[in-house]
């Protein structure tokens, strides 16, 4: 791991192998938003659900495939608050939650709606229902391709 200058993030050099690992493990979807990466206009990442400058660890276990809207907004963040409640809590966490226990899709299968306390801060904090990403989904519902198979 390197460190770039002046920054208090680290810069990490990641293999190819690990980040296939990455985006096989998530069949090639964002594992918040379900962003499918094959009709995806911006690049994909490898994220740290906890930040290395949160004590995360560069390990498979702490990375997940996201789409670059998921990934920019979330940066370092851990918890947000519930807009029902405004209580803190952990946004969700690919490796700890399903993903159904804490989000479902509105009848038409454009927007995410979070059902729980941490679902609904994490549709919230990482603006998962951005105009681009409905738009996309509205165009994907029509030929088919949405929502994806995620097993």
């Amino acid at each position: 791991m390197t460190w770039e200058s002046g920054l208090a993030v680290p810069i990490l050099t990641m293999n190819k192998a690990l980040k296939g690992q990455v985006q096989q493990r998530a069949n090639g979807v964002c594992e918040y938003c379900r962003a499918q990466a094959q009709f995806s206009p911006s690049s994909f990442s490898v994220e740290h659900i906890i930040p290395l400058v949160k004590g995360g660890v560069d390990d498979l276990d702490n990375l997940a495939f996201a789409c670059q809207g998921c990934n920019n907004v979330k940066f370092t963040a851990t918890e947000a608050p519930d807009p029902l409640t405004g209580e803190v809590v952990p946004l969700f966490h690919p490796r700890n939650d399903n993903w159904d226990a804490h989000f479902k899709w509105d009848q038409q299968f454009e927007y995410l709606e979070g059902i729980t306390p941490t679902g609904r801060a994490t549709v919230e904090r990482l603006q998962m229902n951005r105009l681009s990403l409905v738009n996309l989904r509205q165009a994907l519902v029509a030929f088919g391709k949405h929502p994806p198979v995620t097993e």
